[in-house]
């Protein structure tokens, strides 16, 4: 893959990930206690999608940063799906 395609796919995922961590911000924001598990599963795909950007584009802080915010997204998702 060139770094053309790269670049194009990183594109369209940045913006995509975008999309779902603000919709994610929203159901949180909504205050809403059944909108929790949503927020909890739009965060988690925009963060990896943030993620495979970041690696896209070997930016290290945003590889930590997203990395991180990923692992403590699924904590919650597991306490969510679990019960806890």
């Amino acid at each position: 893959m060139n770094n053309q395609q790269k670049e194009t796919i990183a594109w369209y995922l940045k913006w995509a990930s975008s999309v779902c961590l603000v919709l994610g911000m929203s159901f949180r924001a909504s205050g809403v206690p059944e909108l929790a598990f949503f927020d909890l599963v739009f965060s988690t795909v925009g963060v990896f999608g943030w993620l495979i950007v970041a690696v896209i584009w070997k930016d290290r802080a945003l590889i930590i940063l997203n990395a991180v915010g990923l692992s403590i997204l699924i904590s919650g998702l597991l306490k969510s799906l679990i019960g806890g």
